[in-house]
């Protein structure tokens, strides 16, 4: 499903990643932990197609990104890749509903299935009756499944999420891992998850330590 070798990034002389190989199976819930500053964040910009690489391959469904030229690269990230992230990013002029149809707007689909879509997975993730609301009506843990919905609503295969639980508490923080894995029953995504937290990290099915600009697999 994904598979990076030997990953090289360095900002001037500072060198962040060093040499990353690791491989994530379909449907795979795996966790990248880490101190901070250890390159977690820049490792999952590279897989997520926002920033290029010194060096190295990354190949997702056979497809190396890194050979993609600008057009077929947007494409491809609006398409099979979906973004979560810790502060939500939800533009705060829309509603729920509307946030949650833009990646799809983008890529062009029809704007009644689209709507459809948007309504189920609201429902799916059980703030059906939040869809008007702007993101300053909603609470933390229902900006972050509106979040949740919007990576989802242009079915991509691969789900990329940066330290998603780090601005919830512990409930919210344990109610948004146990839907992460509810969705990979109902849609069979591949999560890929940034987080510091150990515990949180225990959660998944496999765990990537970044260290020193390495990776291991433990």
């Amino acid at each position: 499903m994904i598979k990076i070798e030997n990953i090289y990034k360095s900002y001037g002389s500072l060198k962040v990643l060093k040499g990353i190989n690791m491989q994530i199976q379909k449907s795979e819930i795996v966790s990248v932990l880490g101190d901070s500053g250890a390159g977690k964040t820049t490792l999952l910009q590279i897989i997520g197609t926002l920033l290029k690489p010194d060096s190295g391959s990354v190949l997702i469904d056979n497809t190396n990104i890194i050979d993609l030229k600008d057009k077929k690269l947007a494409n491809f990230r609006n398409q099979e890749i979906g973004f979560v992230f810790q502060f939500h990013h939800l533009l705060p002029e829309f509603t729920a509903l509307e946030n949650i149809c833009i990646p799809g707007f983008i890529g062009g689909a029809n704007k009644n299935d689209l709507i459809k879509r948007a309504k189920y997975l609201l429902k799916v993730l059980k703030v059906e009756e939040r869809a008007e609301h702007k993101p300053n009506e909603l609470s933390g843990g229902e900006k972050q499944r509106v979040a949740i919905a919007r990576a989802l609503i242009n079915n991509p295969s691969i789900i990329l999420a940066d330290e998603p639980s780090g601005n919830l508490d512990s409930k919210n923080a344990k109610d948004l891992y146990d839907i992460i894995f509810g969705l990979r029953e109902e849609f069979a995504q591949t999560f890929v998850i940034v987080t510091h937290n150990i515990e949180h990290a225990k959660l998944t099915d496999k765990i990537f330590t970044i260290k020193d600009g390495l990776i291991n697999n433990d």
